[in-house]
């Protein structure tokens, strides 16, 4: 934690406005007319009273007229945590959905990823990808690249000169049996993903980490798995993968993996079922599957866009946070068609409201729970929450300041005078990109854009 004595900590900003986050036990907590200091270092140094201004200002030696004043319609929101985005999928976001999982992994993505070994196409479409989160609100993503190590190494390196806080990952796969050239064998996906993760902690990126990648169960063997949970285990490295986001996926691992108890008991084995993991989609995970995720302290990235847009399945959110899942949401470009998660927390709610059609006892997600998903839900499921996902002192001042009233904004505030939380409700069902006006990653504003380097 942040020392409260004024000679060790230098306060490099102050914000009084409205803040609204959430915490373990309240899904959206509101803190209004509050003065939040960050030190240099980017972290959250002091929450104190805006009535406090005098003597917060002398007791931590800021000037109460450099205070930043929010206004009547703003407030402060934490940076969004975007769980599963496949950054090399961005140049087709939008199109090619109209084919299921399997069909379009062959006819679409594998063509278009094999591209990657061209690093001017790698650097054109990872900094829009890059640039475009941002915009949009995503202070935090979990990047999916390729099999191309120098390709991947230049999302990091993007990534960080933007200020992004992220996990980016080499693709590992060995099987590929429709688009062969886009393929490793088992010894250079092994010696591959030891150069990435190398090369990657050798940069010290302050934000940026490697995570291993294993695409999903299907395009992997055995001794490759097996390999990646050893470099994984012996590095303390994350995990990202997917997990039975279709019925014929589910079926097509049974048959490949028939001495396994189950999907996730495929990773389980192969030491690949850690607290460090994230799993996308699971739509068709079993309450046993679900137990076994709990007792790891696995999570799964909820992925409404792609789940629907490529006719998955419906995941069950409620069903994942009833068996104490860590769970957090993901965009899924570009199986999912937009890379903003504001569109991730609106499908989140769709997906939760066709479940209750389906079944009128069914529980549907508040507006309030899937806020918290898009934030702190998100930093929890990648093993970040130490760092970011909601503003407590000694965290990293990740955060948007949004702007419901912007000119030209799609929100119409008729009624004036709406509180906080009617203003974060608007702005999750109704805003977009005009309405955030600043993005910051660790104290540092990232849009309007500064790159860091």
């Amino acid at each position: 934690m942040t020392s409260s004595n004024k000679s060790t900590v230098d306060i490099a900003h102050v914000y009084r406005g409205t803040f609204v986050h959430s915490t373990d036990h309240t899904a959206v907590e509101i803190l209004e007319d509050r003065l939040l200091g960050v030190d240099t270092e980017g972290k959250i140094a002091f929450i104190g009273s805006g009535q406090e201004v005098d003597s917060l200002s002398q007791k931590w030696g800021f000037e109460a007229l450099a205070v930043t004043q929010l206004g009547q319609y703003e407030f402060f929101m934490p940076g969004m945590v975007d769980t599963h985005i496949h950054a090399s999928q961005y140049s087709y976001a939008g199109t090619a959905l109209d084919l299921p999982l399997l069909q379009w992994l062959n006819t679409y993505t594998f063509p278009v990823e094999a591209c990657y070994k061209d690093l001017e196409f790698a650097r054109n479409v990872y900094t829009h990808v890059v640039k475009r989160t941002l915009r949009n609100g995503t202070t935090t993503a979990c990047y999916f690249a390729t099999i191309h190590t120098d390709a991947s190494l230049l999302l990091g390196q993007i990534a960080n000169d933007f200020g992004q806080r992220a996990l980016v990952g080499k693709v590992c796969m060995d099987i590929n049996n429709f688009v062969p050239h886009y393929r490793e064998t088992l010894d250079k996906s092994h010696d591959e993903t030891n150069r990435f993760i190398s090369e990657m902690l050798k940069k010290k990126y302050p934000l940026v980490m490697p995570v291993v990648t294993p695409r999903f169960a299907l395009s992997c063997s055995a001794a490759l798995l097996g390999h990646l949970g050893e470099i994984a285990k012996n590095n303390h490295l994350h995990i990202q993968s997917h997990i039975s986001e279709t019925k014929e996926e589910v079926k097509l691992v049974k048959e490949l993996f028939p001495d396994y108890d189950s999907y996730t008991d495929v990773y389980h084995k192969h030491n690949l079922l850690t607290d460090k993991t994230v799993m996308a989609h699971g739509c068709h995970l079993t309450d046993e599957e679900l137990k076994l995720f709990r007792e790891k302290g696995a999570s799964v990235a909820h992925c409404p866009n792609s789940n629907i847009s490529l006719c998955s399945g419906m995941l069950d959110a409620r069903r994942v946070l009833n068996h104490k899942v860590k769970l957090g949401l993901g965009t899924d470009v570009a199986g999912g068609y937009s890379p903003s998660m504001l569109d991730a927390v609106r499908r989140t709610m769709d997906t939760s409201k066709a479940l209750t059609i389906q079944d009128p006892q069914y529980q549907t997600l508040t507006f309030e729970e899937v806020f918290r998903l898009a934030t702190l839900g998100g930093s929890q499921a990648l093993s970040l929450d130490e760092h970011t996902g909601n503003f407590q002192v000694g965290k990293d001042f990740d955060a948007l300041r949004v702007n419901t009233a912007i000119a030209g904004g799609p929100i119409d505030l008729i009624n004036h005078g709406e509180g906080p939380k009617v203003l974060l409700e608007k702005f999750l069902n109704l805003g977009d990109d005009r309405n955030i006006a600043e993005v910051y990653v660790a104290g540092k504003r990232v849009v309007p854009f500064v790159v860091t380097t």
